[in-house]
């Protein structure tokens, strides 16, 4: 329980004080309670010890929202919202209490957010124009860019762990540390007229069955991008196992499960970077340096990141992740540049298809933040055939129609040199298919494109559908081992439960114009329903 009284202090300085008293579980004042005092808008803490009769006083304040919580060894205080006008004087009584086991504040918090009753406080704070899109239902707020967090959008992700442990003694310190470990569990089931695979399908290329697709745990700390005093870093480490892993494959990590093995369960180290921010660079600069996920395109590696459960087929053979060194600057609410160097895409920078690739991408941000243009140039080098070597040239458009509208729009176009003929005598790598050259060619030249549509509709923050179609011409074979072209269809409807717990059926038709391209090379056409589970945590 916390009373709070204001007065305002007559004839004095604008700068306020909050003063109070933290009490026990018994109602008794408490000496040496650590009181923490956050500022909501500039993201910074005070923290006092309280005195042998539990008396406080935070001095020198500015008007504003503030957060106010309190805790020593096994007891802790919930978080009170103070609004703190000029010159105001600010009287709190804090009740602390018995921290609950782990187990019980994580059900709890579950169980707010599936009931609606999940704490909300002031709107965090932003630099730049407002989020185009709701997020949930939505995978983002923003008109997303790889390779770097959101420059100037707040980080206010708090998922169920997170919030047990920030309930717990140490609280405060994860808090401070802003160090967050979370993840989430992904089961999928798929009824399909083919029967040994769905491929060029992704992610459920196995057909009729149940499968696990992800599990995946993130650590990471998130640069302020909102302040623009000091410079700020970040890292992320995260895991995925399941059967997603062989999308993320990359020569050189772990790469034997898939290229040698040919497993069906396998883990995969998905992201291990680290980011310096500095906002002194025109309106901020993120440099990440690790492996991170390919740069362009709608879609993503990670389940929640994505529209749709199952994936376009021009996903599906672009390039995964890449390791090297990108950097992010946003010039303005409108410009964003992106410069890059990798070990070209899918290897390792000490697998021996490694290649000195560059990136470049450009987003321009238009029409009042309706739409958004993202052009990327992505690893480019000499384009010599390698493991996934892929010399990429990709658009994105945003589009928003209205509150409840919005499209987004990609294409590209793909290509490596000098690729094995399958008539020929020189074998292609593991995990990569050969081209199919005119004859009498040992080698030729192959490339690919394709593109996406994705139409969104947003009922509620509960639940939206999303209408997709997809186009690929796999010109001589190399991307999918058959020389064909693809189209597909699909219709999802997402439905949140809280925002932990996504759920994604939905109606897929593939067809290969040229030849039977699915089912192992047995079908020209292909029909299912899938659906998965994405449960947070």
């Amino acid at each position: 329980m916390a009373l709070v009284q204001g007065v305002l202090l007559q004839g004095q300085s604008a700068l306020g004080v909050v003063r109070g008293v933290t009490k026990g579980p018994g109602g008794l004042p408490m000496a040496e309670a650590r009181v923490v005092l956050h500022d909501v808008e500039n993201k910074t803490d005070r923290a006092v010890l309280s005195g042998a009769d539990g008396t406080f006083v935070i001095g020198n304040l500015r008007a504003g929202s503030y957060q106010l919580t309190a805790s020593k060894a096994g007891v802790v205080s919930p978080s009170i919202a103070v609004q703190l006008k000029d010159g105001q004087s600010l009287t709190v009584e804090i009740a602390l209490a018995q921290s609950s086991g782990f187990l019980k504040r994580l059900y709890k918090a579950y169980a707010d957010d599936w009931n609606g009753a999940a704490a909300s406080g002031p709107e965090a704070p932003r630099r730049g124009p407002p989020s185009p899109l709701d997020s949930p239902p939505f995978p983002n707020s923003d008109w997303s860019y790889g390779g770097a967090p959101e420059i100037g959008a707040p980080d206010t992700n708090v998922p169920p762990l997170m919030q047990a442990l920030y309930g717990g003694p140490h609280g405060q310190a994860w808090e401070d540390s802003r160090v967050k470990v979370y993840g989430w569990l992904e089961p999928s089931l798929n009824l399909s007229t083919s029967h040994n695979s769905n491929s060029p399908s992704a992610y459920d290329i196995y057909a009729n069955r149940i499968e696990f697709d992800q599990a995946v745990l993130y650590v990471e700390r998130i640069p302020d991008s909102v302040q623009t005093s000091h410079v700020d870093w970040g890292f992320h480490l995260s895991g995925l196992f399941g059967t997603s892993y062989r999308f993320t494959t990359n020569e050189g990590y772990f790469s034997q499960q898939l290229l040698e093995q040919h497993r069906q369960y396998g883990f995969d180290p998905v992201l291990e970077y680290l980011d310096l921010y500095v906002p002194q660079v025109a309106d901020g600069l993120n440099i990440r340096v690790g492996r991170f996920i390919s740069v362009p395109g709608i879609e993503a590696q990670l389940a929640p990141n994505n529209y749709v459960y199952t994936h376009s087929l021009l996903y599906s053979i672009d390039p995964f992740t890449d390791t090297g060194i990108l950097a992010t600057a946003k010039l303005n609410d409108r410009w964003l540049l992106q410069l890059g160097l990798t070990a070209s895409h899918d290897v390792a920078p000490w697998a021996s298809d490694a290649r000195p690739s560059g990136t470049a991408c450009v987003s321009y941000t238009f029409h009042g933040g309706d739409d958004n243009v993202y052009a990327c140039a992505n690893g480019l080098n000499a384009g010599q055939y390698a493991y996934n070597n892929l010399q990429m040239f990709d658009n994105t458009w945003y589009h928003k129609f209205s509150s409840k509208w919005h499209m987004a729009s990609e294409g590209w176009y793909m290509y490596q040199r000098d690729v094995p003929s399958v008539f020929g005598p020189v074998r292609p790598e593991k995990g990569t298919y050969g081209a199919f050259c005119a004859p009498g060619q040992v080698r030729c030249f192959a490339p690919e494109w394709a593109t996406v549509n994705y139409v969104e509709r947003e009922f509620s923050a509960k639940n939206y559908i999303s209408i997709r179609s997809d186009f690929l011409d796999d010109e001589k074979g190399q991307r999918t081992g058959f020389k064909t072209r693809y189209a597909e269809a699909t219709l999802m409807w997402g439905h949140w439960v809280g925002t932990t717990v996504l759920l994604r059926p939905e109606v897929r038709f593939d067809h290969s114009f040229d030849e039977p391209a699915y089912d192992n090379g047995r079908r020209r056409s292909q029909f299912q329903l899938a659906m998965d589970a994405i449960f947070k945590f």
